[in-house]
């Protein structure tokens, strides 16, 4: 048993994080790993790999996974800060390398190998740029002779003039709702709402205009006759033959011709064979662990934790709900993970990073530990 006497950096991690979020995001991990196990033998015989190639990768990322995200609920605020600047930095210059080395795959340039390694910079970019996002927020809150919030602004058109170079869209309007959530809750005017909500639907009209690939997929959606919908018709299918209690483990039948089985449409294979209970209960679980951080958030009084714990599982929340939405044909399809679930290395240390973040923002400090506020006799809150 760890006493609440000792001082070492354990026992004062122990003692402060919430244990309720990480107890549901190591479930949430664990269902990962068994929905792999479920969803990504097919595919990986199809073609012509070992039955368990994807699975055993699977449980091999999520092994540094676990240790990135203990690792960086130890920091401070302070050096959430910095590890974020530097993540954030090195983020941009891969996803330059990938515009310029990287393979092209289907008209896009969104992976580079590194020693073997095939890596999607914009994933480790999402979450470090909201902590940069938040901690301009926050200083433009404090100091408003500061020009925090045009930096704020400079750092959102770099990353989204780069992410439509790839091209990804599903990724730029997902940092563009992020970006436009945290502003949002920290101060911002009606007239940015408007001005942000006419650009996005400006964007997106552009590239319906001048983008085949999405104007494809938004006339598939509308209208499902004009084009391919055998991935998206296949999950729908899925969640029929599963009905509330699934088929069983192993029974599923749509995995055999997902093509995105493992990745994409994990969801789907899961509703087929463990049924709609288990979507209820995993969305549930996402729930639960946006909530209860944006909760935790609300409780601070340093602004840089607010915002950047909120902007975070804000993050969290929505790329879990586009994938979900996309399985059960409420948006048009987009490649986008579902957390901690799909497969994907990169996804998967970058969301573990990023929650690593949220429960180090969400721990239990004494004010005196906040580089922003100064009162050493204060009673302890979440920082």
């Amino acid at each position: 048993m760890i006493s609440r006497e000792q001082r070492t950096p354990f026992s004062e991690w122990w003692w402060t994080v919430d244990k309720l979020l990480l107890a549901a995001i190591i479930v949430l991990m664990l269902g990962g790993v068994i929905l792999s196990l479920a969803a990504s033998p097919p595919v990986a015989t199809r073609i012509g790999l070992d039955p368990f190639h994807f699975f055993n990768r699977h449980v091999l990322f999520l092994l540094p996974s676990f240790i990135v995200l203990i690792a960086v609920s130890f920091l401070s605020p302070r050096q959430i800060r910095r590890s974020a600047l530097i993540v954030f930095a090195i983020s941009i210059a891969l996803i330059v390398a990938t515009l310029l080395l990287g393979p092209e795959v289907k008209g896009s340039r969104r992976w580079i190998t590194i020693l073997g390694l095939n890596i999607q910079a914009s994933e480790s970019a999402k979450p470090a740029f909201v902590v940069l996002a938040a901690w301009l927020f926050s200083e433009s809150a404090r100091r408003p002779e500061m020009p925090a919030t045009s930096m704020a602004v400079t750092l959102l058109i770099m990353l989204v003039s780069l992410l439509v170079m790839e091209p990804d869209f599903g990724q730029t309007m997902l940092i563009l709702m992020v970006w436009g959530a945290v502003f949002f809750i920290a101060g911002m005017r009606i007239v940015w709402v408007m001005g942000l909500a006419g650009l996005a639907a400006g964007g997106l009209f552009a590239a319906y205009l001048f983008v085949p690939h999405v104007a494809g997929r938004i006339k598939r959606f509308m209208n499902p006759a004009s084009g391919d919908t055998y991935q998206v018709d296949t999950a729908m299918e899925a969640f029929s033959n599963g009905g509330w209690f699934g088929l069983g483990p192993g029974e599923g039948i749509a995995k055999r011709s997902l093509p995105d089985s493992h990745t994409d449409f994990v969801f789907a294979v899961g509703a087929e064979e463990f049924g709609i209970i288990l979507c209820l209960a995993l969305l549930l679980l996402f729930a639960f662990i946006v909530i209860r951080t944006l909760s935790r958030a609300y409780s601070s009084e340093d602004l840089f934790s607010r915002f950047a714990a909120s902007g975070l599982a804000i993050l969290f929340g929505i790329q879990a709900a586009i994938n979900m939405a996309v399985n059960l044909q409420l948006i048009p399809a987009k490649g986008m993970t579902l957390p901690f679930i799909s497969y994907g290395g990169s996804s998967m240390i970058s969301l573990a990073y990023g929650v690593g973040m949220m429960l180090a923002l969400t721990r239990l400090r004494p004010r005196v530990e906040m580089e922003s506020i100064g009162d050493a006799t204060a009673a302890p809150t979440y920082a």
